[in-house]
């Protein structure tokens, strides 16, 4: 003799019977409307987007612009270094988060949109360079859509040999500025840009802005890899903190490589 818990009476488990999840017996009405709703996508289900990347860093994006406004209208030298030093330390702690923390990630953004202001009013009046934001803040528009485009197109694809140039690239240019700061600290060099001057300057700015490019690259393969392997939501965050990182790099190197070629140091 069956169970009673299973007896026939309980029309959930007769033969062929479909029941909701409060019990109602499901009906062909049902089955149709089930039929008929749209396939859960890739958000529905927690799964990293295109959309969320973009919306999160067009997020953080605006930010910084918002934040850059007080630092570029009311510059203050303790500011811009206590900002310089924030964001630097931000920065790292969100580098080696296993997943950024959105908190975390957004006032990194205002923090780096104060500096850059700030920045960006220091070298314009400092340098005699007027117009150097907006000028530095075009090239950056237009070399990260450049960018974009050849990676959608399939023209550029971050390879094996990019992962490599990028890395001894990055290595080396890191090298490199450690040891210009303390030339600039210590006065090895007439020149206020320390080692950067004139046609070397010229140089490492455009070497810096093509590790930049191919940063951006990777940014693309990133967010293209994980969409297809259809990575945890959370890591949207970790995409747009990586582009914000790679635009404020490609900005600041603009902007220096702009005052260089002015040549008023």
């Amino acid at each position: 003799m069956a169970s009673p818990v299973f007896s026939s009476s309980n029309s959930a488990f007769k033969p062929g019977a479909t029941i909701n999840q409060d019990g109602s017996t499901v009906t062909a009405e049902d089955l149709q409307s089930q039929f008929d709703a749209p396939s859960a996508t890739s958000h529905d289900m927690g799964r990293m987007t295109y959309e969320g990347v973009t919306t999160k860093a067009a997020g953080m994006i605006v930010l910084a612009f918002i934040a850059a406004i007080p630092g570029y209208l009311f510059p203050s030298t303790a500011g811009l270094f206590i900002s310089a030093i924030a964001g630097m330390v931000l920065g790292l702690v969100l580098a080696f988060q296993r997943t950024t923390n959105p908190v975390m990630a957004l006032i990194y953004a205002g923090v780096e949109g104060y500096f850059l202001g700030s920045l960006s009013i220091y070298i314009e009046t400092g340098f005699d360079v007027p117009g150097a934001a907006m000028q530095a803040l075009l090239a950056t528009a237009i070399t990260s859509g450049v960018c974009l485009y050849l990676y959608r197109t399939g023209k550029v694809r971050y390879t094996s040999k990019m992962r490599k140039i990028l890395i001894i690239g990055g290595i080396s240019y890191l090298v490199f500025s450690v040891v210009n700061i303390f030339v600039m600290i210590f006065g090895g060099t007439d020149s206020a840009w320390g080692l950067r001057a004139g046609w070397l300057g010229v140089a490492i700015g455009l070497l810096a802005v093509g590790l930049a490019c191919i940063s951006l690259i990777a940014d693309f393969d990133f967010i293209e890899n994980g969409v297809k392997r259809g990575l945890p939501q959370q890591y949207e965050w970790t995409a747009a903190f990586g582009l914000v990182v790679t635009l404020v790099w490609m900005y600041t190197e603009f902007l220096r490589l702009i005052a260089i070629l002015q040549g008023r140091d």
